[in-house]
């Protein structure tokens, strides 16, 4: 189940990414105000992003230790669009995948294309 898609813009390259507030139902903040997700990229490794909540007039969700070296592994750029997926496993829990995409230009349609590793 996607959990939400957003398309980069400066700060989510630079500084934190911040998603969706309605978003937060899928994660499990046990009382904090951070949860560190543990999340499979395309190459099937492992990365822990860690998640807080911003403290204020409502729980806006940012992505932040961890999120800069996904971004610097697969050489993400403002335009390029993120997902973040959820599988629900009845043995080993919620298990989540993140996918970078960009968009390119085929046979003269837009289209969003699978970002590999940059290194």
């Amino acid at each position: 189940m996607q959990i939400f898609s957003k398309v980069l813009r400066d700060t989510d390259v630079h500084v934190r990414f911040s998603f969706p507030t309605h978003c937060l139902e899928h994660l499990d903040f046990s009382g904090n105000n951070l949860v560190d997700l543990h999340v499979k990229d395309r190459c099937g490794e492992l990365r822990v992003i860690r998640c807080l909540k911003r403290n204020g007039v409502y729980d806006k969700p940012v992505l932040s230790m961890g999120w800069l070296k996904f971004v610097a592994d697969y050489g993400l750029r403002v335009g390029d669009k993120v997902v973040l997926h959820r599988e629900d496993d009845q043995n080993l829990g919620s298990q989540f995948m993140i996918e970078a995409k960009r968009r390119i230009m085929l046979l003269g349609e837009e289209a969003w294309g699978d970002v590999t590793r940059a290194n």
